[in-house]
This record gives structure tokens, sequence and C-alpha cells, in this order.
């Protein structure tokens, strides 16, 4: 039971478990002293949980060991500049200061958060195959429904964080991030805050959707309700940290020579995506802490009778919602436009073009929120601009695709196509998809139609796996061997890629058909005399399908680990500096200081090259 308890994770969630009965045994001493209420319908009132929750999470926090440097330093004693690692997959539940285990660490969470959010949608899709009622009762479809969406979103995060993680110190030549103890307390801090997410399913369920819109959100009548939003404000933090240390990593770090015009494009990504993180995150933590405060102090923030607005409360979440719709993209669309040149060996047409729109989707992702709130109510003259400034965000997005068409043009596409760069070629299809749906539901005559139908769903998925889920597993099966040594199995690869790619346009297009047709989204049931049935049976057969890829992928995952094709050199005959170096990376990255000397997507030129390892051939 020691050797057990020594883990830090374990550790961590034992502590985790105390705090949160220590957190609900203050609340009700003092709720018996004063002689209020103590029990509620899941035991304990909602002021026991949510502080039981807070009191857990810095438990977790305190006692798993991701703050014993800081509090070594707070009490004055030394604390050593680098730590070694266990060996083994031990080191993996514990806190580290390696960028590339925190990254690996953060995708492995987004993987199994995945899986959950997965599970929840063949749930409620089974459900929906069939008229009436099945197996799920309204409460647990809306349950189902709201957590698949928040679980999903919270996966990706992780799964963007991951991703950057690992890569961008490789990609700018840095020994580790700017803050390694942050950036370990960032990945840490999503544990305990998945765990109260999913603790909502027992405590009662959501019944609002992913959004938690007020009024109905802030009925105090499940507990699940606030765990879910305590979840998503717990989360948040590690997204607003992991931005700044970010942005400070790139700014101060970078090697020799790596202008801004000089870096790998998916660092352009990864900066525009952790301005959006940095700035907007706090808006969806306040518009659910005002939630919360409005269910457990009466507060009246949404309230009419109070002198609320509900509406305010759309604007807050919008204002965060629709600026990180680019937070979940742009680190996808950088791994395509990453990749691209490397399988078709031409340079990165309009490199500059290309990374300048990711600020500009940045930016004007800010001013486009409020075409989400067409039919809320809300002031009419407010419609016009939102509809021209969301239309304009297609603009910079246009230029990722014309670089990525004239790319690939005359480009030198490999025969057969490794399957990383299938799902890149699946990225950009399924993306356009998504573009191509989108500006109907920004113009206001149209989304008066569309808004809330499963014309939207149909869209939003498109967007999302066209934006992170392909350009994921294209940057899993690229990147890999560099973390692991080993290739993944190109022929299960292929198996995943064409039954995920083929199972998802039907199921999106079976989606966008029966919102043409008047589905509304969100809803438990449909009238049997619309003829939705038939279509709603093929989209579940293809999401099952979806998920037989996925599990063709961990077979591939779980198999590659032990029995994949060793790999040492530049698998890829890849430009970029972390394929200079043998694989899996070494622990402390580059064992000379890196200096660019050429530009970065340079390929075909000959005798070019982008990064060299002696400082004096700077000059030459």
């Amino acid at each position: 039971m020691k050797q057990l308890y020594s883990i830090p994770l374990v550790r961590g969630l034992v502590w985790l478990v105390i705090g949160l009965a220590a957190g609900i045994a203050f609340v009700v001493g003092i709720r018996f002293a004063l002689e209020l209420p103590v029990m509620g319908r899941y035991l304990f009132t909602e002021h026991a949980w949510v502080f039981g929750g807070v009191v857990g999470t810095l438990a977790f926090l305190a006692k798993h060991g991701v703050m014993d440097g800081w509090f070594k330093v707070w009490k004055g004693e030394e604390e050593a500049e680098h730590h070694e690692d266990p060996e083994g997959w031990i080191k993996y539940l514990g806190p580290s200061l390696d960028h590339k285990v925190i990254g690996i660490q953060y995708t492995v969470t987004a993987i199994i958060l995945f899986l959950v959010g997965g599970l929840f949608a063949l749930i409620f899709r089974t459900e929906l195959a069939f008229e009436g009622q099945q197996f799920l009762t309204p409460d647990q479809y809306n349950t189902m429904m709201s957590l698949h969406g928040m679980v999903m979103i919270v996966s990706i995060l992780l799964g963007i964080s991951g991703l950057i993680n690992y890569l961008v110190p490789l990609l700018i030549g840095a020994p580790d991030m700017a803050f390694p103890r942050l950036n370990a307390f960032s990945y840490w801090i999503s544990v305990p805050a998945a765990i109260w997410l999913l603790l909502s399913m027992p405590l009662g369920g959501v019944e609002t959707g992913w959004t938690g819109y007020p009024p109905l959100s802030a009925l105090p009548t499940k507990v699940g309700q606030q765990m879910f939003f305590l979840g998503v404000f717990v989360a948040g933090w590690s997204s607003i940290l992991g931005a700044l240390n970010l942005i400070v990593t790139v700014v101060r770090m970078r090697a020799r020579g790596m202008t801004a015009f000089r870096m790998p494009i998916f660092v352009w990504s990864a900066i525009a995506t952790s301005l959006i993180a940095l700035t907007a995150t706090q808006l969806i933590g306040l518009s659910f802490q005002m939630v919360m405060f409005q269910r457990l102090f009466g507060m009246g923030f949404f309230d009419p009778a109070k002198g609320g607005n509900p509406i305010l409360f759309q604007h807050l979440f919008w204002f965060y919602s629709h600026p990180a719709v680019y937070v979940f993209i742009l680190p996808g669309l950088g791994v395509v436009s990453e990749l691209l040149p490397v399988f078709v060996r031409k340079p990165l047409f309009g490199y500059r073009w290309v990374a300048m729109s990711s600020l500009g989707i940045a930016l004007v992702g800010f001013i486009v929120w409020a075409h989400h709130m067409f039919t809320s109510g809300m002031n009419e003259y407010l419609r016009v601009p939102f509809m021209y400034s969301t239309l304009l965000v297609a603009v910079p997005t246009g230029v990722k695709f014309f670089s990525w068409v004239a790319t690939i043009w005359q480009g030198k596409i490999p025969s057969p196509m490794p399957t990383a760069f299938l799902f890149v070629v699946g990225s950009i299809l399924v993306f356009l998809m998504g573009g191509l749906s989108g500006p109907p539901n920004a113009i206001v005559t149209t989304d008066l139609h569309l808004h809330d139908t499963y014309w939207i769903v149909g869209h939003f998925h498109n967007t999302f796996f066209g934006g992170f889920v392909f350009p994921f597993f294209a940057a899993l099966y690229y990147w890999f061997p560099k973390a692991t040594g080993r290739r993944l199995d190109e022929r299960l690869g292929r198996w995943h890629f064409w039954l995920m790619a083929s199972s998802f346009f039907v199921l999106s297009l079976g989606m966008m058909r029966v919102g043409l047709l008047g589905m509304r989204r969100r809803i438990f049931d449909y009238d049997p005399e619309l003829g939705f049935q038939t279509t709603h049976i093929v989209m579940t057969v293809a999401a099952f399908l979806i998920a037989l890829s996925v599990v063709i992928f961990f077979v591939n995952l779980v198999r590659s680990l032990r029995y994949g094709e060793a790999v040492i050199g530049n698998l890829w005959n890849s430009r970029s500096p972390e394929w200079q170096v043998p694989s899996p990376m070494p622990a402390h990255n580059y064992s000379a200081p890196l200096v660019v000397v050429g530009e970065p997507y340079d390929y075909g030129l000959p005798g070019s090259r982008y990064v060299d390892f002696a400082p004096a051939k700077v000059g030459d």
C-alpha cells in the first residue's frame, strides 16, 4: 500500500478525496451552527460540494508534489535547477519539469477524455437512431449530450496543449519552456478539473447543454450543474497559465538567427492560439462563476426580477467561446501547414501571409461573437455589423487554403501516401466543408432559420474534425517516432484514416440534411411524421464506424509502442530542427546550441539549410 501511495498521482487523488470531504464537512458544520439547511437532494447542499471541490483541488495540488519546488523556495530552501525524472512509465504519473513529458501527459489525458466524450456521443446517438424513447430518460439524454460537448472541448484544449508543449521548444531550439514549474502546474490542475466535470453526472447531471445558459442553469435544482461549472472554471486556469508560458518562451528563448519570419509556421499558430487563450479565457470563467454565485448566494446577475439580464451571460460566454473555436483549430491548421511542405517537397507558398493569417484570425475572432446571438433577442441594430465581421474572418482563413493548394500544386506527392499525409489532406477537405457551411450561419436572414438546427451541429463537427481531430492524428503519426523511437504501423494507419474519413462525411452530411429539413438540435426525440429516422440510423452506423476507426488507432498505438519499426534518423527527410537529432528525442533536447542559417521551408532548393549546430558557421 505504501508503494502505491508513493505514486504522485495516487497520492494526489487520495488527498483530493480527503480535501473534498473536509470542505464538505466544514460547510456542513457552519450551516449547522447557523441553523441553516444542511442536507440537500444529493446528500449535501451545493455550498458544501462547491467548497469541497475547491479544497479538494488545492489538496490535490499540494500533496501531489507539483508545488514542492515552490514550497521550498517560499521556505528559503535551495531548489535544484534541474530534476531527473524516474525511468519508465512511472514518470508520467508525477510532476516533471521536462516539457516533452508534460506534452505527453497532456496528450494522453486528452485522448482519455476524447474516448469518454465519444462514448457519451455513441450512447445518445443510439437513443436518437429510432423514434420515441429507447433507453434514456430526457434528463439522462440532456446530461449525455451536455457532457459530450464540454468533455470534448476540454479534451481538445488539452490535446492542443500537448502538441504545443512537446513541439514548440523543439521547433525554436529551446531547452525547455520558460517556466517549467508553471508548465507542470498548468497540466496537473487540469486533472481535478476533469474529475469535477465528470462528477457532475452522478450528482444529478447537467440539463442545459454545454453552453450552460441561464435562467435554466441558474435554478438550484442539481448539484451536478455546479460541479460542471466548477470543472470548467478550474480548467480555465490551465489554459491561461499555459498560454502565458508559451508566449514568454517564444519571445525569449528562440535559437540564434531565428527571427520572427524564420520561425516554423506551427509556432506562429501557437502564438495566435495563446494570445486568444490568455486574453479571453477569463470571460468564460467569469460567466460561469457569476452563475455559480447566483445559485449559491442569490445574486441576480442574470435574473430580470433582480435587475439582471440573461443575455449578458451570452455576451460574456460567446466573447470567449467563439474565439475559442480558433484556439481549437489554429494549432491544427498549423500542423497542416507544417507537414504539407515536408511531404510534397516544395516550399510553403506564401509563408509570411500564412503566418500573418493566424494572427489575423485571432484578431478578427474577437469581433464576431454575437453571430451566435442573432435569435437571442439582442438589439437588432447589432446584427449587421456582426454579420460583416463574421464574414471577414473568411479572408485570413482563405489565405491558408490558397497556400495549401499552391503548395500541393506540382509537388512530389509521395506514393503510397503516408498516413500522416492522408490525415493532412483529409483535414483540408473536411475543414473546407466546415468553411463552406459557415457563411449561412453568419448571414442574418439564413441564420434565423438555421440557428439551433442540426445544420449547426454538422457545421460545428466539420470545423472541429477538420480543424483539430484530423490534424491531431496527423501529428501523432508524424511525431510518434520522435517521441518513442518507433513508427506507427502504416497499414493499420490507412485503415484508420479511410474508415474515419468516409464515415465522418456520411455523419456530417446527414446532420446537415436533417437540419435543413428542420430538425432542432439538443432534443430528446423527433416527430415520426418528419421522416428523420432513416437518416438517423445511417448517422448512428457512421458514428460507430468512426469509433471502430479509433479502436484501430489504439491497437496500432499499443502494438507499435513495443513492436513498431525502429526509427533513429530523419524519417521524413525534414528540415525541422527536431529531426536533425536521433530519435527518441534526447532528454535535454539539443547537445549544442542551435543556430538558424536559412529559411524553414526551402524544400527542393539545392544546398539550402535551415539549422546548424556549429556557431562558428553563422557568418559563412
